[in-house]
């Protein structure tokens, strides 16, 4: 009998914590700004994966003859963009930032001036790739969250940001089919491509939408710089401008 009245006990005093900090919890997850309910520690780090488009700045020389030669302009090289980053909270508002990302271009052309013996168009097919590997810093205009002292952890339902950094990125321009020798106006086939590494930096500024403790979505506009060299199929061209601008939008997971 003595077992079973402490039970007793026991679950009353558990029904009891249970009434009094349930609507604790609730009352600060319907406060303004709250996202769904909350968690019991604040998260670790956060993940997001992100698609939208890319367009480059696409002002270097090589650029310049493209566009001149070519049936082409600089929003051509606009393309798809996906992006993955992962935040690791050093402050409440304040993370350490890790981040990937690649934006591709394939674009079918033909020279604006020339065609071929038999009045067809002189075709050609140009690839342009960038892939930044960075490390950088995500600054919270707003807590993204707070804490109920031991409880729980609430996520605030717009979360704005910035972020910037630097790190190196990949980059492919890449051309291949028929062109135009212009010491004697043959035509001919070929590729002709340079690729490589480079030092790069970037800014961006976004928003944190919550769906629920763990998932959201975010929006993010970014700024990419970088400049390289040309390759050897490119001897006499200045640095290839890497620079541009992307805006993406995906889903946010907290863990």
């Amino acid at each position: 009998m003595e077992h079973r009245g402490l039970r007793i006990r026991l679950s009353r005093a558990a029904l009891l914590w249970g009434g009094l900090t349930t609507p604790a919890v609730s009352s600060a997850f319907a406060q303004s700004g709250s996202g769904d309910g909350y968690l019991f520690r604040a998260p670790r780090a956060n993940l997001s994966l992100r698609f939208g488009v890319a367009r480059p700045d696409a002002r270097s020389n090589v650029f310049s003859q493209v566009t001149s030669d070519l049936k082409l302009n600089r929003g051509s090289f606009a393309g798809v963009s996906a992006a993955v980053d992962l935040d690791v909270p050093l402050t409440q508002r304040l993370a350490l930032q890790f981040g990937m990302g690649l934006s591709s271009r394939d674009v079918t052309s033909e020279y604006r001036n020339f065609v071929d013996n038999e009045d067809l168009p002189i075709e050609q097919t140009t690839s342009f790739r960038r892939a930044p590997l960075t490390a950088g810093l995500k600054l919270y205009l707003l807590p993204p969250g707070r804490s109920l002292g031991r409880l729980a952890w609430v996520p605030r339902r717009f979360a704005p940001y910035l972020s910037g950094g630097g790190g190196v990125m990949y980059h492919s321009f890449r051309q291949t089919g028929d062109f135009v020798d212009f010491n004697n106006f043959d035509v001919f086939a070929s590729t002709v491509e340079t690729e490589g590494w480079t030092a790069s930096a970037y800014g961006a500024a976004g928003v944190n939408y919550s769906l629920s403790t763990r998932l959201g979505l975010t929006t993010e506009a970014r700024y990419d710089r970088a400049r390289a060299p040309m390759g050897r199929d490119f001897v006499g061209f200045d640095h290839i401008n890497l620079s541009g601008v992307s805006v993406t939008t995906g889903l946010h997971l907290r863990f």
